[in-house]
């Protein structure tokens, strides 16, 4: 007796992911083109209780993240808990939370300005708190491929008094406007060693090793399309030949075009946005001085329970 497919080979045998089945990238690619949204407040859901959201609610936040990996909600002006990010994630499926070293104890981290670093409080050395533009990234690209940061929650509690707008791009948009490029650059984007983030040191030695791997992988487990990507130029290392100096390039031009699918955003207070990490950047802003610019950002290792989007 033949032994059963597992449900994880038959994903990957017919992934639109893979160079290996075009007739299956076709019939996707077609499918996410129809919906692809190209403003911002297609994205938007109004929640009235981030706590215990409805079940239209549910539905409308996880069929736009099916469509287009992002959502972007609305919260009532009275709703300021920190504890309402995890509370709205969990509902949608989101709660492997990654603490990183920079978040609170609760694993949610305060994106806000810090005016000086120090060793007990080093945030001022790291762009998201500065008032600085970002460049375009996806979240955790320095991470190994065993905690890969698959979903996000970027929550406004106060916006700044001048700038702070986000640009959004859908990953699996890239990957399209990539491969219909040349099939070549997601040929170099998915080599196991097309991006080094080298390692980051303190006073006590190595803080973090260096991390190699691809820019675009497909998850084993899903079939999800997996984007590490950081559009900075210190403190990475591109594999050093022409196919990926090529695709990096390309991928450049991209994020730098007036291509439609790109949204931009300046969140209010109480707007935030749940993701399967796509690509993002920020614009630099000005603070109120007595009313600083407050974001809560949480990072996960898993998807939210979003379906898959039909297109077989």
């Amino acid at each position: 007796m033949n032994a059963p497919i597992s449900p994880g080979l038959l994903r990957r045998a017919t992934s639109p992911f893979t160079l290996d089945c075009d007739s299956s990238y076709r019939r996707w690619r077609e499918a996410k083109l129809a919906v692809a949204a190209t403003r911002a407040d297609q994205l938007l859901v109004h929640v009235g209780n981030p706590a215990a959201i409805s079940e239209d609610e549910r539905d409308a936040l996880l069929a736009r993240l099916s469509a287009h990996n992002m959502a972007l909600y609305q919260l009532p002006e009275g709703c300021k808990d920190k504890a309402l990010v995890q509370q709205l994630g969990a509902q949608l499926g989101i709660t492997q939370l990654d603490a990183n070293w920079l978040a609170d104890e609760d694993g949610v981290s305060n994106i806000t300005v810090a005016r000086a670093a120090t060793p007990d409080a080093p945030r001022a050395d790291f762009i998201p708190y500065t008032d600085r533009a970002i460049r375009w990234h996806t979240d955790g690209y320095y991470h190994p491929a065993e905690r890969q940061i698959r979903s996000m929650i970027l929550h406004c509690a106060r916006p700044a008094d001048q700038g702070g707008e986000n640009a959004l791009l859908d990953h699996e948009i890239a990957y399209i406007a990539l491969r219909d490029a040349s099939p070549r650059h997601i040929l170099a984007l998915m080599a196991p060693d097309a991006m080094t983030i080298p390692e980051r040191c303190d006073e006590q030695g190595v803080a973090r090793p260096a991390q190699t791997g691809p820019v675009f992988s497909v998850s084993a487990s899903d079939g999800a399309l997996h984007m590490r990507y950081t559009a900075r130029t210190r403190s990475i290392v591109w594999k050093d030949d022409a196919a990926t100096r090529a695709a990096v390039a390309c991928l450049a031009e991209l994020l730098e075009s007036p291509l439609p699918q790109i949204l931009r955003v300046r969140m209010g207070a109480g707007m935030g946005i749940v993701a399967h990490n796509v690509l993002h950047d920020r614009s630099g802003f000005v603070d109120s001085a007595d009313s600083p610019r407050l974001l809560y950002r949480a990072r996960y290792c898993d998807r939210s329970h979003a379906p898959e989007l039909a297109w077989r």
